[in-house]
């Protein structure tokens, strides 16, 4: 080897080993970074999930840590949902009172319409929320409250207060399908894909209530 050549070599190797401190100093800093930014980030990520159950929960309802008091459920049809979920066990005075529930209407005119939904031990709906869907802009949107032109009474507000048993399998469709439920003219699909979705709910609830409530440990 010539004196170039190792000159060429001996500064490829000083090189790679700048190279090589640096992406250890780089990712000691990400590596910081992140540990002293995860809390904050867990603390938010916390916040909006309770803004979601306060929505259809209400908080005088439960006296317990309801994101510490939780169940994870496997890919459930029923609910709608091909992959794992999170079931929130609400307890006052350490005994379950309510349910709060991840669902999905796989149907809805523009694809999956997401919803939460909560559930009093007995099996009445206390809330029903959609958290994500892509209807169409002012047609089916009237499924979120803060887009609902009804301010007094939105449309998902209906669901509060029902139980499985107060209304027969056909009573549960909307009423342009012989059943009870509002909806919007222009717009059936919609409604039609979120109610049966809330029925299937009730009707897992009440199927797995006790093993649900069995299973979910006070925290």
């Amino acid at each position: 080897m010539s004196t170039r050549e190792f000159s060429a070599s001996g500064m490829a190797a000083r090189t790679a080993a700048i190279l090589f401190v640096f992406v250890i100093i780089f990712t000691g800093l990400l590596s910081g970074a992140y540990l002293w930014t995860k809390p904050a980030i867990e603390a938010s990520a916390a916040e909006e999930k309770m803004k979601l159950v306060n929505e259809v929960l209400p908080a005088a309802e439960y006296d317990n840590a309801l994101l510490n008091d939780t169940r994870t459920l496997p890919p459930t049809a029923d609910l709608g949902l091909s992959e794992a979920s999170t079931a929130y066990i609400a307890r006052k005075g350490a005994q379950p009172v309510a349910v709060v529930l991840e669902a999905a209407a796989p149907d809805g005119y523009a694809g999956k319409i997401r919803l939460i939904l909560a559930l009093r031990t007995d099996g009445q709906i206390i809330g029903v929320r959609v958290t994500q869907h892509k209807e169409t802009p002012g047609l089916g949107d009237y499924i979120e409250v803060k887009k609902d032109k009804n301010k007094a009474r939105p449309w998902i507000t209906q669901f509060a207060g029902l139980a499985l048993n107060d209304l027969s399998e056909k009573a549960w469709k909307v009423k342009k399908d012989g059943g009870q439920l509002d909806y919007y003219a222009g717009a059936t699909v919609t409604p039609r894909a979120v109610s049966k979705a809330v029925l299937k709910a009730a009707r897992w609830f009440e199927a797995n209530r006790n093993t649900l409530l069995a299973e979910g440990v006070a925290r």
